[in-house]
């Protein structure tokens, strides 16, 4: 269960004025600081976002979901969804705020794990924007993918230490991390190590090219070779791993519809600005009737999307568990986000191919969300029985 966060200055009239605040900041900071030379250049995207993390300070936008103690607007989940839609229409939108995967969800785990020593030394240097980090859970075959259990990293106690040996890849965020959360196997069961990237034995031997762009840190191969920790390195209790995952990926799938949400509305905004401007056939294309439909479509379910995020929102500042409601609005969100920029590529023709409109790449990346942080196949496999098993025969 979730730690209930709503909060005294969560009223609509702040929180509409904080979201006309970040949509002017996208709009005029953020947008234009998009090229497609950077999108998948790491080293690029740090400096970029840098400077931008300076601009969102002085906006008064910076880290709206962390505790105002800690340099932040100290928001609801309700209140984060809207901010983070209207963040979300920038490719670097989110990373300005440090509201972007994999840190957002990394500073969450820590703020609840955590111990003071641990917060002082890894949630700090995240809060402030002067690190980064990243969560080392996938792993090639016959490792974990979608079903962590078959995680095959182990942690060994030796001479009072862990020493780490195994084979992570698709890390969101690991090249040039400063540290990662890594799940391993362990005799007490699977644990949770905070592990500093100069640890000796800890290597990141490359950058594996994908279809998105503008991932902070790329995506990551990662060999643990003898990696040794010492005790106070283990994140939360040994052998509960696997449930400390969950702490972090449930809220962690909603915060990406809240992102993706905005990303998607981006790509339908550039498809009806171009549908109005463009003539085919003796009339506009937005007087098409397919084309119309293509639109209403897309806001049918758009609001259906941003009203299931809202709901699963306030089950969080209300302190109880969403399990179930993650993992649906995770599958019916990517996939409806997908549909939207699809239909967007499909009425831009060409351009919307093209890296002449940003649509082609919002295209790619949305893609992705029905991959990361579970498969869509798994989340019905386990919604499904989780229904069913509230029906089943003692």
């Amino acid at each position: 269960m979730q730690e209930g966060r709503q909060k005294e200055g969560d009223g609509d009239l702040e929180v509409s004025a904080l979201c006309e605040r970040v949509r002017r900041f996208v709009d005029e900071v953020a947008i234009p600081a998009e090229s497609p030379a950077i999108a998948r250049d790491v080293l690029a995207l740090d400096q970029r976002v840098q400077t931008l993390r300076e601009q969102a300070r002085q906006a008064g936008i910076y880290a709206p979901q962390l505790p105002r103690a800690l340099g932040g607007l100290d928001l609801g989940w309700q209140a984060l969804a809207r901010v983070l839609e209207e963040a979300g229409r920038g490719f670097l939108g989110p990373a300005a705020l440090n509201c972007a995967a994999p840190d957002q969800p990394n500073m969450l785990t820590l703020l609840q794990l955590g111990t003071p020593a641990q917060q002082a030394r890894y949630f700090e240097p995240l809060a402030r924007g002067t690190q980064r980090a990243c969560f080392a859970m996938t792993e090639p075959a016959p490792g974990a993918g979608s079903d962590p259990s078959m995680l095959q990293t182990r942690a060994t106690r030796r001479d009072g230490h862990w020493v780490l040996h195994g084979h992570k890849k698709f890390i969101s965020g690991g090249v040039g991390a400063d540290f990662a959360l890594i799940l391993a196997r362990a005799d007490e069961g699977v644990t949770l190590f905070l592990v500093p990237a100069d640890t000796p034995g800890y290597r990141v031997v490359r950058d594996i090219g994908m279809v998105t762009g503008y991932q902070i840190g790329g995506h990551a191969e990662i060999f643990l070779d003898g990696c040794a920790v010492p005790d106070d390195a283990v994140l939360g209790v040994p052998g509960q791993g696997l449930a400390h995952a969950q702490l972090r990926l449930e809220p962690a799938r909603l915060l990406h519809c809240m992102r993706y949400i905005g990303r998607a509305r981006r790509a339908l905004d550039c498809a009806s600005v171009y549908v109005n401007q463009r003539d085919s056939f003796g009339s506009r294309l937005a007087d098409l009737q397919q084309i119309q439909a293509m639109v209403a479509d897309s806001q049918i379910e758009l609001h259906a999307s941003r009203l299931m995020t809202m709901e699963c929102a306030a089950r969080l500042d209300a302190g109880l568990s969403v399990k179930q409601h993650s993992a649906m609005a995770k599958v019916f969100v990517s996939e409806t986000v997908n549909r939207v920029a699809d239909r967007a590529v499909q009425m831009m023709g060409a351009l919307g191919l093209s890296e002449d409109s940003p649509v082609s790449m919002i295209w790619q990346e949305l893609r992705a969300f029905r991959v990361y942080d579970g498969a869509n196949e798994l989340h019905r496999a386990s919604i499904a029985r989780r229904c069913l098993s509230q029906h089943s025969r003692l």
